[in-house]
């Protein structure tokens, strides 16, 4: 049994995967059997996922690489300063990527967390 993934990591793909699209109800019953296989050096939160695709069933992404989810960040003030990506490969979650476009505000994990929920 693989361990289970880091709690920032968990909570952005229950963040950003629709539970309403079909594509993202199957992605997120993948999710349980994910394991992070290694974390972006810079400290972005970009994870590369290890998965048993012998336990899940594919999403319906078709072949190849797809962005199964697309998701832009917006600060408090409105500012968009990047966005989240997840990836599937073949239908099964790949990787997340957290891409910032800005030089004056950090974008990292914590920060998509903290963008992405919605305000209390």
């Amino acid at each position: 049994m693989m361990d289970s993934l880091p709690d920032d990591v968990a909570d952005v793909l229950d963040l950003v995967l629709n539970p309403d699209d079909p594509v993202h109800v199957a992605l997120r019953r993948q999710v349980a059997r994910l394991r992070v296989e290694s974390r972006c050096a810079c400290g972005c939160g970009t994870a590369n996922f290890e998965l048993d695709t012998d336990e899940v069933e594919p999403a319906p992404t078709g072949p190849g690489t797809v962005v199964a989810a697309d998701v832009q960040l917006f600060t408090e003030t409105g500012e968009c300063p990047g966005e989240v990506l997840v990836f599937a490969q073949g239908g099964y979650l790949s990787w997340l990527e957290v891409c910032s476009w800005s030089d004056d505000i950090e974008v990292n994990l914590a920060a998509a967390r903290r963008w992405l929920r919605p305000p209390s």
